[in-house]
């Protein structure tokens, strides 16, 4: 990426991104500020160049520079000070774990963040068998039995989904879990949503995956870490194979969830 610094002639720097970047204006520009941060031309405390000046170097208007700046802020990169203008914080150079891609309307997004899953889910059961209280066991179950209510209900169930295994992560006794859960579940929610749309087409699946859930959740009871791990890998590998051999009309009109 050409340098902030010495790029003289507007839109040089973004010209450079665009067989790379992707996206809006805002996200080229996100991406090439994170590059300069990144690559440790920016240190710590460094200000960047005002918003005009940024403006008129990557050949965009003030208000695409002001989305990327808030973007930066949000993720934690940079701060505006009193006085010293937008600044680079203090650890911007650690890198942040981030998913960069649409997971709706795609099978191919929604196997990869699904595939991910896997590992977490059945680590998170294995430790959850091993280190759960009588406090989480119960919410756990409690979890798992609102599953069933919602879907009586003839809601979709996917937040009781979610928090399912939500209660798992909590159980692990690790924090990270939690927060890992966290951070991937707006991934898993669609994921979830996807899947649970399909088994609203198809009534059998859904006891299926009841089933799945229960397994999981009996191992994590019975304090058997490998079963537990088996039951959640289970559950995430018939998962991928229920998306993979979903009907491809269903891709181009999933069901809308319900209220």
């Amino acid at each position: 990426m050409p340098s902030l610094e010495n790029t003289s002639r507007p839109g040089t720097a973004l010209a450079a991104l665009k067989d790379t970047a992707k996206g809006t204006l805002a996200d080229q520009v996100t991406t090439a500020l994170k590059a300069h941060i990144a690559s440790g031309e920016a240190l710590p405390g460094t200000r960047l160049p005002t918003e005009p000046v940024l403006a008129e170097r990557f050949g965009v208007s003030r208000t695409v520079i002001r989305e990327a700046i808030s973007r930066l802020k949000s993720a934690g990169l940079v701060e505006v000070r009193q006085g010293s203008g937008t600044v680079v914080c203090e650890g911007a150079h650690i890198k942040a774990f981030t998913i960069d891609f649409d997971v709706s309307g795609s099978i191919e997004a929604v196997l990869r963040v699904t595939e991910l899953r896997r590992g977490i889910e059945g680590e998170a059961a294995a430790l959850a068998a091993q280190r759960h209280t009588a406090q989480q066991l119960e919410a756990i179950e409690h979890a798992l039995k609102a599953i069933d209510v919602a879907e009586r209900a003839g809601h979709d169930g996917v937040e009781e989904d979610l928090l399912f295994h939500r209660s798992i992560s909590q159980a692990t006794g690790n924090p990270l879990y939690p927060s890992l859960h966290e951070f991937i579940a707006q991934f898993i929610k669609e994921a979830i949503r996807i899947t649970r749309s399909n088994e609203e087409r198809r009534r059998d699946l859904a006891k299926t995956v009841h089933i799945e859930h229960f397994a999981v959740y009996a191992a994590i009871a019975a304090r058997d870490p490998d079963a537990a791990r088996n039951a959640a890998l289970k559950h995430i590998n018939n998962a991928v194979e229920r998306l993979k051999s979903a009907d491809p009309s269903f891709w181009q009109s999933p069901v809308v969830s319900k209220p």
